[in-house]
């Protein structure tokens, strides 16, 4: 077995850590879970991209926020409630 030593911010540290062990998980085996998936996948085990995902685009979070107001305020139709 060998070790390897890793550099990242504190608080992501912190942050990923409290993650993991709400997950039943140390932090080496969360990396050795990634590591084995990359190498099964011969690749990094998610999209690596610049692109914005559009859910959080601003016209779409216009939209949801008013939503969210509007079903505050009770203006929402009935084909607009959810059971």
């Amino acid at each position: 077995m060998t070790q390897i030593n890793i550099r990242m911010e504190d608080d992501i540290k912190m942050q990923a850590e409290k993650l993991f062990a709400q997950l039943g998980i140390s932090m080496s085996a969360a990396i050795n879970m990634f590591v084995h998936q990359a190498v099964r996948e011969g690749g990094i085990p998610f999209a690596v991209t610049t692109k914005e995902d559009p859910f959080y685009s601003r016209s779409n979070m216009k939209a949801l926020l008013q939503s969210i107001d509007d079903a505050k305020r009770g203006k929402l139709t009935p084909h607009e409630l959810i059971d």
